[in-house]
């Protein structure tokens, strides 16, 4: 299992060689990520103080550029854990985030509708893998970010326009990520880089929304929930 973990990984245009630099972009750019994780704490520390929530996401934010980083640099597929873990863990986080804050649905509710999420989100990315290789795993974010920020604008919901606006900009990061492979005779340095900008603006907007909208609260003890 161990030389498993070990095994290096060539996944993107940029990487020539298994050197730990051999993706310096790729690499340097997960700033962004940590960039948008301290904007987004600021944001916190001036209106979302008491929202544990939204910090959770702020600290997983925090974790993608340093899991991205390292797989960028190390290139091993026990470094592809620590850049992919985080970002699951962003997606499905922020999903029962929104079925409870944006939908106010229960926590059961909120606990379903993540496992469906979660079914559906296997189902369309095996039936997209052979189109847009393994872009096709993020293609369902994409997916809920549109569907669920055009219900709730429809319902002038405060989310909507957060929402929809993360789902353009994902829109954007996902192509950047998904012809870094086909484009690399062109464009040697890769697009990939791009993903780590556009998708920490994504990462933002998203947290920002949910701290603008503010968390549920118990109408009993007025604690968050």
């Amino acid at each position: 299992m161990w030389e498993e973990l070990r095994r290096p990984i060539d996944a993107y245009c940029e990487r020539v060689d298994a050197s730990l630099w051999s993706e310096p972009l790729n690499a340097v750019t997960n700033a962004a990520f940590i960039i948008a994780a301290l904007a987004a704490l600021s944001l916190w520390l001036r209106r979302g103080r008491g929202d544990g929530p939204a910090l959770a996401l702020i600290l997983v934010a925090f974790a993608v550029g340093l899991g991205s980083f390292a797989f960028h640099t190390v290139a091993t597929v026990g470094a592809s854990l620590a850049d992919v873990i985080p970002i699951a863990i962003f997606i499905y986080g922020y999903f029962f985030l929104a079925m409870r804050r944006y939908l106010r649905l229960g926590i059961v509710g909120g606990v379903l509708a993540t496992i469906g999420f979660f079914a559906a989100s296997v189902l369309i990315s095996r039936s997209l893998g052979g189109l847009v290789g393994s872009s096709a795993g993020y293609v369902p974010a994409l997916i809920a970010l549109v569907g669920l920020g055009g219900y709730l604008a429809t319902r002038r919901h405060p989310a909507g326009e957060g929402l929809i606006a993360a789902g353009a900009v994902f829109a954007v990061s996902l192509i950047a990520r998904t012809v870094d492979g086909p484009l690399c005779a062109l464009v040697p340095i890769g697009t990939h880089f791009l993903w780590h900008v556009f998708n920490a603006i994504v990462l933002y907007v998203l947290i920002a929304t949910a701290i603008r909208v503010g968390p549920v609260r118990s109408p009993q003890t007025g604690a968050v929930e």
